[in-house]
């Protein structure tokens, strides 16, 4: 229930952050949650990592399809020197997965640590 409840309020926090404070602030919510509830290190790691898979993965897919898929199709080709949309973004989501879930993982030896 943890589990769960942990990628619910990073998903959340993450999505209000962002909407004030710059894309790294993903770290933050990610780190405070996990702090405040209590998991294993590896099980923090992967509620933060899938909260922002998930966000991220939704947010940029929503963008995406508003826009007709034309920007993603220029960015694709400038980046990965492909026209691959979907490509573009998983790997936007795998980025700000990796970012959160470390901070989760910070987190929750700092909830050890603090304990």
């Amino acid at each position: 229930m943890r589990f769960i409840i942990s990628i619910i309020l990073t998903a959340g926090l993450s999505y209000v952050l962002c909407l004030f404070l710059p894309w790294w602030s993903i770290a933050l919510a990610a780190f405070v949650v996990s702090a405040f509830i209590p998991q294993r290190g590896f099980a923090s790691f992967i509620s933060g990592f899938i909260a922002l898979f998930l966000l991220w993965g939704f947010l940029s897919w929503t963008i995406n399809a508003a826009n007709h898929e034309i920007l993603a199709h220029r960015v694709s080709m400038l980046v990965l020197k492909n026209d691959s949309t979907v490509v573009l973004i998983l790997m936007t989501s795998l980025i700000g997965a990796i970012v959160a879930g470390f901070a989760a993982w910070a987190g929750s030896f700092a909830h050890k640590k603090l304990k």
